[in-house]
C-alpha cells in the first residue's frame, strides 16, 4: 500500500486533521493532480489557518492550476499568516508566488 492509499484511508476513518489533508495534498500535487491537492489544502488551511506550509502550497496549486485570482488572495493570506509566525522563508517564497500570480494577472491570463 503506498503513501497515498494510507492517508486516504486514514481520511476514510475518520482521522481527519490539517496535518493530513496537507500531506494528501502535497503528495497529489508532487503527482500534477493539482485541482485534487487544492481540494485537500483548501481544507488543510481551513482546519488550521495558521499553517504557513499549508497557505504556500495551496497558492501554488492554485496559480498552477489558472486560478490566478484565488492565488493571490491565498498567497497574500499565507504571507500574513506567515509573518506573525515569524515564518520568513515561507513569507519570502510566497512573496516570489505572489509576484508571479500578478504578472499573470496583469498579462490577462487567469
Amino acid at each position: 500500500m503506498g503513501m497515498r492509499d494510507q492517508l486516504e484511508d486514514m481520511l476514510a476513518a475518520g482521522r481527519d486533521g490539517a496535518l493530513l489533508r496537507f500531506s494528501l495534498g502535497e503528495l497529489l500535487y508532487q503527482a500534477g493532480e493539482t485541482g485534487p491537492a487544492i481540494t485537500h489544502l483548501a481544507e488543510a488551511v481551513a482546519q488550521d489557518p495558521q499553517y504557513s506550509a499549508a497557505w504556500k502550497l495551496y497558492g501554488r496549486a492554485l496559480l498552477e492550476h489558472g486560478d490566478t485570482d484565488a492565488a493571490i488572495d491565498a498567497l497574500e493570506r499565507g504571507i500574513a499568516v506567515a509573518e506573525d509566525r515569524g515564518d520568513n522563508q515561507a513569507a519570502k517564497e510566497m512573496r516570489v508566488f505572489l509576484k508571479r500570480a500578478r504578472r499573470r494577472d496583469s498579462e490577462g491570463g487567469n
